[in-house]
């Protein structure tokens, strides 16, 4: 089988510490994979590792056969976006502007947009839902809105894989299932692979293709969904003790 996102002995963390080590991994392209476990546990950590944010500690990540690390930044741009928990505050920007941005490895030094480019714009923000808000002041929307004013930036860069980083969060059930229905139609139907973090269970449940769970310092289980949302596996990762009942027939 032909993986289009690989990780190697992957270790990450900070000033040289390792937070998360020896993580393997090998997804196919347009499969979703979904990384859950305790607060802390550095889910965030392997997300910015893997987009560049961080520095690896030991290992390798390959994009399409390719290190990351030899990849340059415009063409990295190109192939991977990334929607993380911090959300940029721009002044004066409508959400159109945030989107837009999204368009900045394929635009000139000026950043001016091509008709093609706000046809792009314009679709992404529909995908989402969130044309309606596209001459909105981006500071003054929900965190809902926000969250798919985000995604809609990173679906404007065309990218071959994404990566979130809860992207759950501040959404109610509705627009936390649309989100994820748009993320598993991006999957299916544009080829597109995803990375995420999710601390809903049931939903990581629903949509992912691959689980990876994270604690202690290392990758407990890494398997579809079937295997790892069990009583055994979901109690050992979160310490639950004895009779405790879980939601999602577990």
């Amino acid at each position: 089988m032909n993986y289009y996102f690989q990780a190697e002995r992957l270790a990450v963390g900070y000033n040289g510490k390792p937070v998360v080590e020896n993580i393997e991994v090998n997804l196919p392209k347009g499969k979703i994979l979904t990384l859950i476990g305790p607060n802390g546990c550095g889910k965030s950590t392997i997300l910015k590792s893997i987009t560049k944010q961080l520095k690896n500690l030991g290992g390798v990540v390959r994009v399409d056969g390719v290190s990351i690390a030899e990849i340059v930044p415009k063409t990295f741009a190109r192939k991977v976006s990334v929607v993380l928990t911090e959300r940029p505050k721009p002044e004066l920007m409508t959400c159109w502007d945030v989107a837009a941005a999204g368009r900045y490895p394929y635009t000139g030094m000026l950043g001016i947009l091509s008709e093609r480019d706000k046809e792009i714009v314009r679709d992404a923000l529909r995908l989402v839902g969130a044309l309606e808000l596209k001459d909105r002041n981006f500071s003054e929307i929900s965190d809902g809105q926000r969250q798919r004013v985000m995604l809609a930036r990173a679906v404007c860069q065309e990218p071959e894989i994404i990566v979130l980083d809860e992207p759950t969060t501040f959404l109610d059930i509705r627009y936390a299932i649309d989100i994820l229905a748009i993320l598993r139609r991006m999957a299916s139907e544009r080829g597109v692979t995803v990375v995420m973090s999710l601390h809903e269970l049931n939903y990581a449940k629903r949509v992912s293709d691959l689980v990876m769970c994270v604690k202690n310092g290392g990758v407990m289980f890494l398997d579809t969904p079937e295997v790892i949302f069990t009583r055994g596996i979901i109690g050992e990762l979160y310490d639950l003790p004895e009779g405790v009942e879980l939601f999602g027939n577990f």
